[in-house]
């Protein structure tokens, strides 16, 4: 893949031939958003969903993206069709822009995407996840910005739990995973944070589903009600429905995949293959 097109700004280029000069803000102020979708067997799955949280996370951090909707999603289509990469990740960066003293912001952001490959397997769901938990509270935690200096300051701690990722609660009250939403299921009730967190796309996707018996939505809790969880599980653009078995060390349902879970995960693929089948003027 050393040959494989980035965009900047304007154009297509090669992934060794992208720059970016050092007094973009990003680098001198770590400022900018991004969003991340991913494509199956070609087709860029609930791309408008994701372009939304990305033009709403632009304007909420005052930057104005170069190319609106209908010109980015060709762009998107080109960057597909030059690559050819059936499945993958799809990552779209917006910056503060080059910046004279290094903190003003500039009036033309500079915008990017980058196409990378993406290993669409069943047995990271089977095998299950391990979290152990961090008091932290994201800032601006509606937009999804570049700013990962929490979850990558503290991965070493993840590896020596021999854990897969971190739960952020504040003071107790749960929020997020770094990359992922958290749901827990206790009774006939699927709950998943409300307040200060990013709202992902697979999380809208899974409070919108219709199981019978179930009473899917948005209720902030504590890591006190997730120790008495039946179920828990993340939900994240790579992986869609993951379950979470171990918890700061303790299991989840003895270690084992709840029938909810299952079971959401199947209607959660349901939609996604029916947002790949409808195509919606993706043809590769």
């Amino acid at each position: 893949m050393e040959n494989k097109y980035i965009f900047v700004n304007d154009q297509f280029i090669h992934h060794a031939e992208a720059k970016l000069h050092v007094s973009d803000l990003s680098i001198q102020r770590g400022y900018g958003i991004f969003d991340f979708l991913k494509t199956i067997d070609f087709h860029p799955v609930f791309i408008d969903d994701y372009l939304d949280r990305f033009y709403r996370s632009a304007k909420e951090m005052n930057l104005a993206p170069p190319h609106e909707r209908t010109e980015l999603k060709s762009l998107v289509k080109q960057l597909i069709e030059k690559n050819h990469i059936a499945n993958s990740g799809i990552k779209l960066i917006l910056t503060g822009g080059f910046s004279e003293d290094g903190f003003t912001l500039n009036e033309k952001p500079n915008f990017m995407m980058v196409q990378s490959p993406l290993n669409i397997s069943d047995t990271i769901f089977e095998k299950g996840l391990k979290l152990i938990t961090n008091n932290f509270q994201r800032q601006v935690p509606s937009v999804k910005t570049i700013d990962y200096l929490q979850a990558i300051r503290t991965w070493p701690q993840v590896i020596s739990c021999q854990a897969d990722d971190i739960l952020y609660h504040k003071d107790g009250a749960v929020r997020e995973c770094p990359r992922a939403n958290l749901f827990m299921v206790k009774g006939h009730e699927v709950l998943t944070p409300k307040t200060d967190i990013l709202k992902g796309i697979t999380r809208s996707k899974v409070l919108s589903l219709n199981e019978m018996g179930l009473n899917i939505a948005e209720r902030d809790f504590s890591l006190e009600d997730l120790k008495t969880a039946d179920e828990v599980f993340i939900t994240v653009t790579t992986k869609n429905i993951c379950p979470v078995l171990q918890i700061d060390g303790k299991p989840v349902n003895n270690g084992n995949i709840g029938k909810i879970t299952r079971n959401l995960s199947n209607l959660l693929q349901q939609l996604i293959s029916k947002d790949i089948e409808n195509k919606n003027g993706f043809n590769i």
